[in-house]
């Protein structure tokens, strides 16, 4: 995988995944295994963009013929504002992980909640509808997949996070919007979980990268509940939590990762891709 973008090859459509950092990217081998299972003859690379420079890489890549982008940390936010034209559910997620360009313009789209949700209902065959569900995290993850949620039909959504000014600035947004009157939603401080029990609990928060623990009551889970980490790569801390105290099922967000690829890719090419071969791949 090249991470330079240098003059295409026999007029191949060329992507990239854009961060900083960016080595680390499984979204290379990822679209590549999604063009050889569709026949679609395109390059897909890794792009280094410097920190102050986001804007820039994107013009240049642009010029030198790209087709579109996925972008990751810590740039999308940028990508949203960037963007002249934004779907809806970029817009919901107040950022963009997809760009798709053309001679007029940049679109911005958003596939991290769809990717969520394709992993959780039909992956892992659980279904949000009138489930207690418990998202952790009050950041840019946990409003990428927010609206993707409340779609669902969940009979409760709480968002816990340590700030808790953060997750009542989500609820009010989703008040404001009033589009989902049907669910209730609240903003919990970790001391407020106390007593509760969720069918869904998703970690949106970035402990994972570290050892730091979560301050989650033991008896959190419900009865059959699903216990579900955004991070992938790794046993995370609340993923072992999560084993030792009763989750019924317990998931990384590797399968999350090929999903929102596999959106992207159906954005760029217009066809949909198989995810089962991948993830299975990924896993080995």
């Amino acid at each position: 995988v090249s991470d330079k973008y240098a003059e295409p090859l026999n007029g191949v459509d060329r992507y990239a995944v854009v961060g900083n950092p960016v080595e680390h990217s499984k979204s290379p081998l990822i679209h590549h295994a999604f063009a050889l299972q569709t026949g679609q003859d395109i390059e897909y690379s890794r792009v280094l963009a410097p920190l102050d420079g986001f804007a820039m890489t994107v013009q240049s890549m642009r010029e030198t013929g790209f087709k579109g982008a996925n972008v990751t940390v810590p740039f999308k936010l940028e990508a949203f504002h960037l963007a002249n034209h934004l779907s809806e559910r970029a817009h919901d997620a107040g950022a963009v992980n997809t760009l798709l360009f053309n001679t007029e313009s940049i679109v911005g789209d958003n596939t991290d909640g769809v990717g969520l949700i394709r992993d959780i209902e039909q992956n892992l065959g659980i279904s949000f509808e009138q489930k207690k569900v418990l998202l952790i995290g009050a950041g840019g993850a946990a409003e990428g997949v927010l609206h993707p949620v409340l779609e669902q039909h969940p009979q409760l959504l709480v968002i816990a996070n340590r700030s808790l000014d953060k997750a009542l600035k989500m609820v009010k947004k989703v008040e404001d919007q009033g589009e989902y009157r049907f669910v209730s939603v609240n903003a919990y401080a970790f001391d407020d979980l106390k007593g509760q029990q969720f069918d869904i609990v998703i970690n949106a928060t970035s402990v994972g990268l570290t050892d730091t623990k979560l301050p989650l009551p033991r008896d959190i889970f419900a009865e059959g509940a699903l216990a579900y980490d955004m991070m992938y790569g790794r046993e995370t801390p609340f993923m072992d939590f999560a084993r030792r105290h009763g989750a019924a099922k317990v998931s990384d967000g590797m399968g999350m990762l090929v999903e929102q690829a596999a959106e992207s890719f159906f954005r760029w090419r217009n066809i949909r891709p198989l995810t089962a071969p991948v993830r299975a791949q990924l896993r080995a």
